[in-house]
């Protein structure tokens, strides 16, 4: 029965897995409101998140969603690239639904992100999670999922500002993109399409959950010290009194004329946080040599550069040990671009793509993902879902 349906959908553009159903958006699909109907009606969904390629294609993929289900909700971004059911997309626009036998949900969008009334959004997100709790006891279980523009510079103060407003319940989240341009990022909430803001999605499900976060980085004792810095605008101008680009080079053995997105992704620097490290992603170098950061930054920090171990069997080995003993799982995920940067480089791309097919991770590549109240680079965050039938 689940062959047959899986078989069914894909003809129609999407590929339907044991709880999520995925629906590839091609650009020169003409009637996207009856594909989106045909891919999706029978998994009656609840919600779906819409990943998509650019502007256009976010805008017409929702108000066709819109049009074919009256009481979807919806919400989505422009991304960095897509994960589909065959792994890593690029081309593609990719729409998840969750369905109503096992989900419900709530979205909050937040506004005015460099000005934020943190105890009043606080206030808000309780009452929203705790009615939505409340109305749905059959589904227990429940987790917030989290859309932010990706080139705000608000990610961190947000995560913080969230996270007492979340109770018990765990969060995770990614960045909105703009491929590798950086120019300008949208999100979409229904048919409205949304810029500097962020949007907040509960979910409660009779599924059980595991949100989690990963990441292939080992710190080395190579160390740097962020001796001038402007945190507001995440730019680094200065590593052990000299001027950064050039010093961050010389600890790496590269080229400070040759730094690029494939340097930063193959030597990410770290920071510790407690008992674990993070990574501080480097985005580019500007035009008076200093670096650009994804994440906060501040003077007197110390980073250390980090090694990556093989990022597809890293991956293979951490989703496995996760779903083990619980069956066939669905995974929604937030995948850093600079990993995606980094299988590309190293010649993964098709043995990355290959685990996350296999493993049934679905989802989009991110600017930086958010893990509780923390703002975080080069790493996946999701959510596992196990079918409670299973």
């Amino acid at each position: 029965m689940i062959e047959d349906n899986a078989c069914r959908i894909a003809a129609e553009g999407g590929v339907a897995s044991r709880l999520l159903t995925t629906v590839y958006i091609d650009t020169d699909q003409q009637d996207l409101s009856g594909v989106l109907r045909n891919a999706l009606s029978a998994a009656d969904p609840a919600h779906v998140f819409v990943f998509a390629v650019n502007k256009a294609e976010l805008e017409a993929i929702c108000a066709a969603a819109d049009d074919a289900f009256s009481d979807l909700s919806i919400t989505g971004c422009t991304t960095a690239g897509q994960i589909g059911s065959d792994g890593y997309e690029d081309a593609r626009s990719v729409v998840i639904a969750l369905p109503k036998a096992h989900f419900v949900t709530r979205s909050v969008v937040i506004e005015d992100l460099a000005d934020l009334d943190t105890q009043a959004l606080v206030d808000r997100l309780v009452q929203e999670r705790t009615q939505l709790s409340g109305r749905h006891p059959d589904k227990p279980n429940g987790f917030g999922f989290l859309l932010v523009d990706g080139l705000s510079r608000q990610e961190d103060i947000l995560a913080a500002s969230i996270a007492p407003g979340m109770g018990e319940w765990p969060i995770f989240g990614g960045s909105s993109g703009d491929g590798t341009r950086f120019e300008q990022t949208y999100l979409a909430h229904g048919r409205n399409l949304h810029s500097a803001k962020a949007i907040l999605t509960f979910v409660r499900t009779d599924c059980e959950t595991r949100v989690f976060s990963l990441n292939h980085l080992e710190p080395t004792d190579r160390k740097m010290i962020v001796t001038s810095a402007d945190p507001e605008a995440r730019i680094v101008k200065e590593i052990n009194a000299e001027p950064a680009a050039r010093e961050y080079a010389r600890i790496v053995n590269k080229n400070p004329d040759q730094l690029d997105e494939f340097t930063f992704a193959a030597h990410p620097v770290v920071v510790r946080l407690g008992d674990t490290h993070h990574v501080r992603a480097i985005q580019r170098v500007n035009e008076n040599g200093e670096l650009v950061f994804f994440a906060a930054i501040d003077e007197g920090m110390v980073l250390n550069v980090a090694t990556p171990h093989d990022m597809a069997d890293h991956l293979e080995e951490e989703l496995s040990s996760m779903s083990a003993g619980r069956g066939e799982v669905d995974v929604f995920a937030c995948d850093c671009l600079l990993r995606r940067m980094e299988a590309s480089q190293k010649q993964q791309f098709r043995a990355v793509s290959d685990v996350l097919a296999r493993n049934r991770v679905v989802g989009f590549s991110t600017y930086g993902e958010q893990i509780g109240p923390l703002h975080v680079n080069q790493t996946m965050t999701g959510v596992m879902l196990v079918n409670p039938v299973e």
